[in-house]
């Protein structure tokens, strides 16, 4: 397995497995399984395809377009294909596209140095949100049009655009993933929300130095910082190799070959993960939708039959006939508070599978963020692994 520390960090997640890969890791190794293909079936980050990289050829699965950005990010050999002026030259590309942006716009500053008291921030804060009904007619506007005022400042939104721009023009390279996965990091460490984005802060009273804080961040400063240690990346895979999919899961095992190791982590919660990065994925696909409420979420958004508990217990039989069809081994990560109890969940299994497998469970305790921005959003849960090996 690849060493946690070689893996570069990208997003703040909910659920990241970043702190039980070992455990994983260790589950992989006692089936004993002679296969040679590995696959993540829920990626998310993608940390988990690039733990096994070195191992295993890999199959790196999301239906969340963003996730194969940061799973391509770590399949490429960013170090050798990345030419030693890409720094400079992403620098002067998207210095100019900012420049261009405030000499067409030189009456929007909306400057946070004089702000000192909660009117005067709830005011800026207001006039920016005011810009989702301007057209400005210039390339890359979709952000500093629609989020300006919200997750992030217009200043910021600037700068995602810009960026952005900058990374369609090395699109189909190693240099577009990093580009968008060091932005992607950027604007999660930037960000006035509670972790993800699922909704932005309101300004209280109570709250105007902290929201301060995250508006007078440097995005491009986190995103450069990130880029840089992008540039010099790359994971040992001893000649294996990833593939990148955006299928649904169903799909996915369908294309399968038999006796592959499937790694699947499904949503638990009746909270849909699209709500908490819809901004992110519309980012990486920079399509322009139709935004809703408050939080600005897409209208298309995904929602997984696993966050739903009249469908989960059939999304899990689903899940289970299709590695038994492909003749595969199956490791499932859940947790001890999810819709399903773990009880209800292997007899699921059980019925399923039947006597084709050994079927055995382990568990972690540790703590597990809701990601908001006090101790008392973090709580312990029980990280249920389950391994079904087929015999």
């Amino acid at each position: 397995m690849v060493a946690i520390e070689k893996i570069p960090h990208l997003l703040k997640y909910m659920g990241s497995k970043r702190e039980i890969l070992y455990l994983i890791n260790e589950t992989v190794e006692e089936l004993h399984a002679d296969s040679s293909c590995f696959c993540d079936l829920f990626s998310g980050t993608a940390v988990v395809s690039a733990a096994f990289l070195d191992q295993y050829d890999v199959i790196s699965n999301d239906i969340q377009k963003y996730s194969s950005v940061f799973a391509k990010t770590y399949a490429s050999n960013m170090a050798e294909e990345l030419k030693p002026e890409f720094l400079t030259d992403v620098k002067h590309k998207s210095q100019m596209l900012v420049d261009e942006w405030y000499d067409a716009f030189p009456d929007y500053t909306f400057g946070y140095e004089n702000v000192n008291s909660f009117e005067s921030l709830l005011e800026i804060e207001k006039q920016q949100q005011k810009l989702i009904n301007k057209n400005f007619k210039l390339g890359f506007s979709l952000f500093s049009k629609n989020y300006s005022g919200t997750y992030w400042s217009y200043q910021q939104c600037v700068w995602i655009d810009s960026l952005r721009a900058v990374a369609e023009k090395y699109k189909d390279t190693v240099g577009y993933y990093a580009i968008l996965s060091a932005l992607i990091f950027a604007m999660s460490y930037a960000s006035q929300s509670t972790g993800h984005f699922a909704q932005y802060r309101d300004v209280t009273k109570s709250n105007v130095n902290d929201i301060l804080l995250y508006r007078t961040k440097d995005l491009y400063s986190l995103f450069e910082k990130k880029l840089e240690e992008l540039v010099h990346f790359n994971i040992p895979r001893n000649n294996h190799s990833m593939k990148v999919k955006t299928l649904d899961y169903l799909d996915c095992l369908r294309i399968i070959p038999e006796n592959t190791i499937v790694y699947a982590d499904p949503p638990y919660s009746a909270v849909h993960y699209s709500r908490f990065y819809h901004v992110i994925e519309t980012l990486v696909r920079y399509d322009h939708p139709h935004l809703e409420y408050k939080g600005r979420y897409r209208d298309d958004r995904h929602q997984s039959p696993f966050d739903k508990r009249k469908e989960v217990a059939k999304a899990f039989k689903l899940l289970f006939d299709a590695v038994n069809e492909k003749k595969s081994h199956l490791i499932l990560s859940y947790s001890d508070n999810g819709l399903l109890k773990y009880e209800e969940l292997l007899e699921i299994g059980y019925q399923a599978l039947g006597n084709h497998y050994d079927i055995s469970l382990k568990g972690k305790n540790y703590i597990h963020s809701k990601m908001g921005r006090s101790d008392k959003n973090r709580l312990e849960v029980n990280e249920l692994l389950f391994s079904f090996r087929r015999k």
